[in-house]
């Protein structure tokens, strides 16, 4: 775990959770400390949560939020097997966009190859922690939002000569990086940490 206040536990059984969670409850009080009520909550996920909410007449299963990304249960397009999709969280996202859009109002007189190099930085530090499968609409999405900021932030440099979208691409192709996937698929994390060999239970 990243963070000793952050967790996602998995259960087979709901009946296993609710017990779990209300010893929990128990054992943080002899502490003093107690669960986030709002943060802390037991939902249906994972491979058979469609198929059951669907028998009971249920809506989709419901995702979670957890490390900046949210989980989603989902099924590939080629095979329709199971998988769980991450998705950068959209609040994230915004909160992101916006700071990049404050960050260019400073660096605005600055020369556009300096600019688009803090740019560059910026989107391959975000591509490193984000950029996992299932996730380039997102950050694609990203990557156009900043575009769209440095080109205001770009016009209104001056009034004279109205920088134009055939000239701004240019810029965009030489600072901006375009996001390709950097982590694999948690299984195939998995398999190269054991080497094919199974866990111990």
């Amino acid at each position: 775990m990243r963070y000793a206040d952050d967790a996602v536990l998995g259960f087979e059984l709901r009946s296993d959770a609710e017990r779990f969670q209300e010893a929990l409850r128990e054992r943080l009080g002899q502490f003093s400390l107690q669960l986030h009520e709002e943060k802390t909550r037991l939902i249906e996920f994972g491979r058979y949560a469609e198929e059951k909410r669907k028998r009971r007449g249920e809506g989709k299963p419901l995702s979670f939020d957890f490390l900046g990304f949210t989980h989603i249960c989902t099924r590939a397009r080629r095979n329709g097997k199971f998988q769980i999709r991450r998705q950068t969280m959209a609040r994230r996202q915004r909160t992101k966009i916006k700071a990049i859009a404050q960050e260019l109002k400073y660096r605005r007189e600055q020369p556009i190859a300096e600019q688009g190099r803090w740019l560059q930085s910026v989107l391959r530090g975000y591509y490193g922690y984000y950029a996992v499968p299932l996730n380039m609409r997102a950050l694609g999405s990203f990557r156009l939002e900043v575009t769209k900021r440095w080109y205001k932030s770009l016009c209104r440099r001056s009034h004279k000569k109205r920088l134009t979208w055939s000239k701004m691409n240019l810029h965009v192709r030489r600072w901006l990086p375009t996001p390709k996937v950097q982590h694999p698929h948690p299984e195939e994390r998995f398999a190269a940490r054991t080497r094919g060999k199974s866990p111990v239970r």
